[in-house]
């Protein structure tokens, strides 16, 4: 098929469309089932043309591509979850937004763009490999998986590619802390300008908290780290608007950002898939939210940190400057090198606390207080020096607890000492470079605690 010999629009109405390539199954399976949903557009769903096809049918990667055409030509819309499978709410977005009418144009959607990785919930496949890293720009895609899903984006060429995220961390204009609650786009006037107006809309109808609005942000230039994204790809090589879309997973319910993702689609990609009704997408509050007040006068006394903070963390790779990408990978993280303690073969001990500062006044005497140790997978992260976007995972379990049990295990990556991640283990991507010092706070059944910390360094 010659793509330039015929228009995009020309391309999705043949009859029988044959999706060829690597892993692209030829031909399409009409959905049969009922469309019970509520959907953004006003058209009937009868009017609709719904059908999919699978890649990379028969492998582990196999998953389903879905197309629905209008009765009313207009854009192709190209919407993609689950490149990362630790970034839950994007996949569950983009199903959602799989069974919307539309009122024109075509809408294209890959939900579960990284099976494996979404079986694992991690941000890698089984082979380690970070998907959202294998579309260089100016050569072939690098893996299986990546190659079927560029075919797929080659064959329908799409106006508009929207590709939902989420992160740890709020961006704040670094990506290390994160780069939750933030839009990516390429660097054409028109393209910001929607992501700046998506954002505004969003953060009038949906944000109650000024510390989860949405802001904006380029993409890394070409060249610059980090790259093979697919956004990047096809904004460049398919001249399509292209929007890298980052929610923060800490702190949030799921089904808030879920929301959160459905919002920001529908409003850049209304102009067009609705062109003449605005959608009703079910779920916009009756009212808009309110912005929280803060009280006049703090309580007397009152020292506990505002709660409003972001509590978040988690270095992403981000794309920012770029493309906030990253937003995956960074797990959280802690990797401590702890000032006191004795290094285990991999990591870092500390034993900075002995868990009997004045506010453990119930903790017995003669208690002996837990030991946290960090392990690293590469062993020895403190004493290595890593290339960006390199993934450490930590491991809390080597800590001990001498006088009973531990029950917590928690992380800091934010570099303000609060502690927004727990869990035993952690996979932590940094990709700025410099010194990034991580947490560990374990805490026994007695209430007694200690901390350790150690200091990634990316070159």
């Amino acid at each position: 098929m010659q793509r330039d010999s015929i228009s995009r629009r020309t391309v999705l109405s043949l009859s029988g469309l044959a999706v060829t390539g690597a892993g692209i199954a030829t031909g399409t399976q009409v959905r049969t089932q009922a469309q019970d949903q509520s959907d953004p557009g006003s058209t009937d769903e009868a009017d609709l043309s719904r059908s999919s096809f699978t890649i990379l049918e028969g492998t582990d990667s196999e998953t389903t591509v879905n197309v629905t055409e209008a009765p009313t030509d207009g854009p192709t819309v190209f919407v993609i979850g689950g490149i990362h499978g630790n970034e839950t709410a994007g996949y569950i977005a983009a199903e959602e937004i799989t069974e919307w009418t539309i009122d024109a144009g075509t809408l294209v959607t890959l939900p579960r763009a990284n099976p494996v990785a979404i079986e694992r919930t991690t941000r890698v496949d089984d082979e380690g490999v970070d998907l959202n890293r294998q579309f260089p720009e100016g050569s072939d895609p690098r893996t299986e998986l990546a190659t079927a899903i560029w075919d797929v984006l080659s064959e329908f060429d799409p106006d508009i590619v929207i590709d939902l995220h989420e992160s740890r961390g709020i961006y704040a204009g670094d990506p290390v802390d994160g780069v939750g609650q933030a839009i990516f786009h390429s660097r054409r006037d028109d393209v910001a300008q929607l992501a700046a107006d998506t954002a505004n809309a969003v953060n009038d109808i949906y944000i109650d908290d000024s510390n989860r609005a949405f802001q904006t942000g380029y993409y890394s230039a070409p060249g610059n780290d980090p790259s093979g994204l697919l956004v990047h790809k096809a904004s460049r090589e398919l001249n399509a608007d292209t929007f890298l879309v980052e929610t923060v997973s800490t702190q949030n319910e799921l089904e808030t950002r879920v929301t959160w993702h459905s919002a920001i689609v529908e409003h850049l990609a209304t102009d067009a898939l609705f062109p003449a009704d605005e959608p009703d997408n079910g779920h916009e509050p009756d009212e808009p939210l309110d912005e929280e007040e803060e009280p006049d006068d703090p309580p007397a006394n009152e020292n506990d940190p505002d709660e409003t903070e972001p509590d978040d963390g988690d270095d992403r790779s981000g794309e920012n400057g770029g493309d906030g990408e990253n937003d995956d990978n960074s797990s959280d993280g802690d990797n401590g090198d702890g000032d006191n303690g004795e290094n285990s073969e991999n990591g870092a001990g500390s034993g900075d606390n002995d868990g009997s500062d004045d506010s453990d006044s119930d903790i017995p005497a003669d208690h002996t207080a837990p030991t946290a140790t960090i392990r690293t997978e590469p062993a020895n992260a403190a004493d290595r020096t890593f290339a960006p976007d390199e993934t450490i995972t930590l491991d809390a379990t080597c800590s001990s607890a001498p006088d009973g049990e531990l029950v917590s295990y928690e992380w800091s990556i934010q570099n303000d000492g609060t502690y927004d991640e727990s869990g035993q283990t952690v996979d932590v991507t940094v990709s700025a470079t410099g010194e990034h010092r991580v947490l560990l706070r374990v805490t026994d059944d007695a209430g007694a605690h200690d901390t350790t910390e150690l200091t990634l360094t990316v070159n």
